[in-house]
């Protein structure tokens, strides 16, 4: 545990700061439940893969290649099923999807867990920034997708940050989506972190009634090769700071493993989660018409490349 981990309480779930993944789910039983992990073959995603396996679950994995999520799981103990989904490619998304419903996989959650971060020059994949599409596009054609295969009480996490706070005015820049008017890398993951929120807004609200439910989780900031894109200064600043500040992975995990499989959380939707309690995301997170507006686009983007 870090330092300030130490020193932070538990908040009224019974959890906060230091919890882990193991704690969080210490005594359930995931028997004969189906969970899909994207990014599974490393960092938060094979922690939570990993945790879920160990309490009984069967964990469909979802990963750039099979071959890659073979070697992060196959020496650990649980069932697991490696899944091709570069969230970058629809082909390889929709491959995914439809594997999936071919075998009838009855899921009790999807952890949305993947993602990129801080590109320190502008990408693109079919003419839109990289951070948002990979982030964003390719969680909410999996996830809408695969509704359908939610049990009654399923259970969608899409995994945020509390960078999306740093986004200020128009909230998503539906002018500048390629990314060509102006780029920033950490704008651009902050963009792409408050579609995740906005995505979760909107999804509960279409699921309302239905007892599937949808919220997005904060991991903390950790030591993960996610922030292998970030400049160089800011990875030794981070380097420094680590002993006091940064979550293990396994801290890391806990919230997104908390969320989708813990019984006090049962019909409750639409909410932001840090540290494995509810907190508040940012006014622009809160924004109903922009969550209803980036779905519309959301589909139109898709739409065109169907």
């Amino acid at each position: 545990m870090s330092i300030l981990g130490a020193l932070l309480g538990k908040g009224p779930s019974g959890f906060g700061y230091g919890s882990t993944a193991e704690l969080v789910t210490e005594g359930l039983n995931l028997t004969g439940q189906s969970l899909l992990v994207t990014g599974a073959a490393s960092g938060l995603g094979k922690e939570t893969a990993r945790v879920l396996m160990a309490r009984g679950a069967r964990v469909l994995a979802a990963g750039r290649s099979k071959d890659s999520v073979r070697a992060a799981l196959g020496s650990l103990p649980g069932e697991f099923v490696a899944l091709e989904c570069n969230l970058a490619e629809p082909a390889s998304v929709r491959s995914c999807v439809q594997h999936l419903t071919r075998e009838n996989a009855k899921l009790t959650a999807i952890i949305a867990n993947a993602g990129i971060m801080a590109l320190p020059k502008l990408e693109q994949a079919y003419g839109y920034e990289l951070q948002f599409f990979t982030n964003h596009i390719g969680h909410f054609l999996l996830v809408t997708s695969l509704l359908g295969q939610l049990t009654d009480s399923g259970r969608v996490v899409v995994l945020s940050s509390d960078v999306h706070k740093v986004v200020r005015k128009l909230g998503i820049d539906f002018q500048n989506l390629s990314g060509e008017r102006g780029y920033s890398p950490v704008g651009a993951y902050g963009q792409s972190k408050l579609a995740n929120v906005l995505f979760v807004k909107e999804l509960a609200k279409r699921l309302s009634g239905t007892g599937k439910t949808a919220n997005a989780v904060h991991p903390g900031v950790i030591k993960t090769n996610l922030s292998r894109s970030i400049p160089r200064v800011m990875q030794l600043a981070m380097g420094l700071v680590e002993p006091l500040v940064l979550k293990s992975a396994a801290q890391g995990a806990a919230t997104q493993c908390y969320v989708a499989t813990h019984p006090q959380l049962a019909g409750v939707s639409g909410e932001y989660f840090v540290d494995c309690n509810i907190a508040k995301p940012s006014s622009l997170a809160r924004d109903a018409a922009l969550a209803a507006r980036l779905w519309d686009e959301s589909e139109k983007i898709l739409a065109k490349l169907s």
